[in-house]
This record gives structure tokens, C-alpha cells and sequence, in this order.
């Protein structure tokens, strides 16, 4: 045996002691289907999102093998995450991330989170929005901003699904920067934002936060006014009337994200198999055409930039919890 040979041998004895995996296997692909965790109900937002995911990882002959969609909502995505635990080291088992899973962590940091699973990579960005009745007497932001100055628990603000979530902190992330007292809020939470528009128009509600999917209808009807976007920039297409918190003199951007995560001690090939087959949806007209429809834009990132994300938003997140005394200093 030459040298060469016996060092690469050496080699792939190391790897397959240190990361688990076949020292023989330098490639990874699935044997059999694929279960992709949704941690929300069937048409839900991130049900819909992970099911043109499926069609087009089949379509685009991406996946040669079938991927279900298996809902496990509840618990801000700990169910979810629980599913993916139960599968350690098998990437037959993938699944969605959102936001919502980093405030989880932060309130209930003794709980399964999101950080004991691999993130494999970021595929889209979603933006809130602040909507009012179409009579209200709140014309913009800074009417808000004046009210909720003078009387922090003068308007109730709705959010879905949970106090502390990122619907929630994507209006009092702009509000304490204006200067309102963000611990003095009236906040209710509603099972879906749908519910909390209905309770809006019903009068139950005075302001709601809620994402760019579901305000639509209504803004299109005129029976809501939107006061702001917690974008950077303006939405485009039906949306590009609203102005940013930014340009109202706020400097408060907020977005919430999509992603795929792993379960734990997934291999170097299980990853690179997984952010590549991502990749290649992420880059397809089809999966752009989709975004815009539903008035997301694209945000792919791998699993190494995924990760530096979640890390960022986790500490702003922190933060801000503990400025609304939701979090344990």
C-alpha cells in the first residue's frame, strides 16, 4: 500500500469517527421518502409555503423520492421540533423554522428549541404590517405614536398567535423606539391573524400587527387603513402604497423568516445534499413567482449564514423580551 493511500484511508477513518457517517460515503442522497415537519396546521402560511416546497422538489426532479407534509402544530413549534428530535442523525427527517420558534426560546428557555437541531438554510423573508379600521380616527403612525405616548393602555393592539411572539415584537420593536412605555400595552392574542382582522373590523380591537398575507383581502376591500411596514423599503405590487416605518421618521426595520432545519448531528453530506437541493428551488422562476404571490420575498441563505441569523435575531429578540419583562434577565 503507498503512502498516499494509506493517508487518505487515515483520513476517512478520522472523518467517520468525528462526524458519524461512513468514511466510504463521501455523497448522501435519500433512500426512501422524506417527512417535512410543519409546525402549524394545513393552510396555514407555513403549510403553504412548505407544500409548493414539495411540488416543486418533485416537479424540478430535485427529489427522487416522495416528501410528505407532516402538521404538527402547537406549542410554538416545539411539537414540531419534538417530531424532528425523535430522528436524530436521520435527514430523512427535515422540517420548517420560523421566527416564532426564536422568541419560544427565549420564553421558555428550560423547552426543546430550535438551537439542539441543524440549520440547513433560509429560504424567504416576511414582512408585518400595522392596520387600523378604515374609520379609524388614527390616520398614521404618528397618531399612534401620540396616543400610545399620552396613554399606553389606551388602544388594545392584536397579534397572533401568543404575547412575546414575533408578530408582537414587530410593533413594539418600532413603538420603544419612538418612545411609547412598551411594558404598558394592551395586547391580545388571537388564534390566527385572520381572527384577529375579523375581531378588528368587529370593533373588539383597535390596531392590529399582523403579516403582509393576510391583511390583503381586506386592504384591497377598504375596510382596513395600513399604517406602516416593518420592511427596510416599501412592498412592491399591491402593497407599494404603504409607507415604511423608516421613512416616517421610525428607524425600526423588523421581518419574520423562513427556513428548513435538520434534526441533530446531521452529516457533512446529509447537509451539503439538502442546502444544495434547497438551492436549486430557491434559485427556480417558479418558487420567485410563488413569493410574490404571496407578497414574501426571497431570502436564501446556507446553513453557515442561516446559522449567524438565528444567532443575530436570538440576541435582538432577548432584548427586546426583556425591555417588555417577558424574559428572565
Amino acid at each position: 500500500m503507498n503512502a498516499s493511500l494509506r493517508s487518505l484511508m487515515t483520513w476517512a477513518a478520522i472523518a467517520a469517527a468525528t462526524f458519524g457517517w461512513p468514511a466510504q460515503a463521501q455523497t448522501w442522497t435519500p433512500r426512501h421518502s422524506v417527512e417535512f415537519v410543519v409546525p402549524a396546521g394545513a393552510g396555514a402560511a407555513l403549510d403553504t409555503a412548505a407544500r409548493e416546497l414539495q411540488r416543486l422538489l418533485e416537479q424540478q426532479k430535485i427529489l427522487d423520492q416522495p416528501l410528505v407534509i407532516t402538521n404538527k402544530p402547537g406549542g410554538s413549534g416545539a411539537v414540531g421540533l419534538q417530531t424532528l428530535r425523535g430522528h436524530e442523525g436521520d435527514s430523512h427527517w427535515v422540517g420548517t423554522f420560523t421566527t416564532g420558534m426564536i422568541s419560544a426560546r427565549v420564553l421558555h428557555p428550560d423547552a426543546l428549541s430550535y438551537a439542539e437541531m441543524t440549520p440547513i438554510a433560509l429560504l424567504l423573508e416576511e414582512s408585518m404590517l400595522v392596520a387600523v379600521r378604515a374609520d379609524s380616527p388614527l390616520k398614521n403612525v404618528h397618531d399612534l405614536i401620540d396616543q400610545l405616548k399620552k396613554k399606553p393602555d389606551s388602544l388594545s393592539i392584536a397579534v397572533a398567535t401568543s404575547v412575546g411572539n414575533h408578530i408582537h415584537l414587530a410593533i413594539a420593536k418600532p413603538l420603544k423606539k419612538a418612545g411609547v412605555d412598551i411594558t404598558k400595552l394592551v395586547i391580545v392574542p388571537y388564534k390566527s391573524s385572520g381572527e384577529s382582522i375579523t375581531a378588528l373590523l368587529g370593533g373588539h380591537v383597535d390596531v392590529v400587527s399582523a403579516s403582509s398575507p393576510n391583511v390583503l383581502s381586506q386592504y384591497k376591500a377598504g375596510t382596513i387603513r395600513l399604517l406602516a411596514v416593518t420592511t427596510a423599503e416599501r412592498l412592491p405590487g399591491q402593497l407599494s402604497a404603504v409607507p415604511t416605518w423608516k421613512e416616517q421618521g421610525i428607524d425600526a426595520v423588523s421581518t419574520s423568516v423562513q427556513g428548513v432545519l435538520g434534526p441533530r448531528n446531521m452529516s457533512p453530506a446529509q447537509l451539503q445534499y439538502w442546502e444544495s437541493a434547497l438551492a436549486k428551488v430557491a434559485a427556480s422562476k417558479e418558487w420567485n413567482d410563488f413569493l410574490q404571490t404571496q407578497l414574501w420575498r426571497p431570502r436564501f441563505a446556507r446553513h453557515e449564514e442561516m446559522q449567524k441569523v438565528l444567532d443575530d435575531e436570538y440576541a435582538s429578540t432577548r432584548s427586546l423580551l426583556l425591555d417588555l419583562n417577558l424574559a428572565k434577565p
